[in-house]
């Protein structure tokens, strides 16, 4: 085997491992969609107390739109699907929006 064909390690201090980002997932209010609807997707879909789910629900009715949390990309985007199924299931039209952190 010739030595000038043979290839060096990868320099590992150059290489640096990137967190992965961050984005929020906002809930946008409505005309349409019930308070308690709302409650219900925020404690059934993202797992929030029913007293964290009502301060938010109180922030997308009063502010027009409400801080769900924050996820990486894949789970932020599964989570907004989730609501917009469960909602078009139940006729609302409840929104979810996914934004950078």
């Amino acid at each position: 085997m010739n030595p000038k064909t043979i290839s060096k390690p990868a320099d590992k201090s150059k290489d640096k491992i990137k967190e992965p980002e961050n984005f929020k997932v906002i809930l946008l209010n409505d005309h349409y969609t019930t308070m308690e609807f709302v409650v219900e997707v925020l404690v059934v879909i993202f797992h929030k107390t029913p007293e964290d789910a009502n301060k938010i629900m109180l922030d997308v009715h009063r502010k027009g739109k409400g801080l769900v949390g924050v996820y990486s990309w894949d789970i932020a985007a599964t989570k907004a699907q989730q609501v917009h199924l469960e909602a078009r299931k139940r006729e609302y039209p409840l929104r979810c929006i996914v934004e950078p952190a």
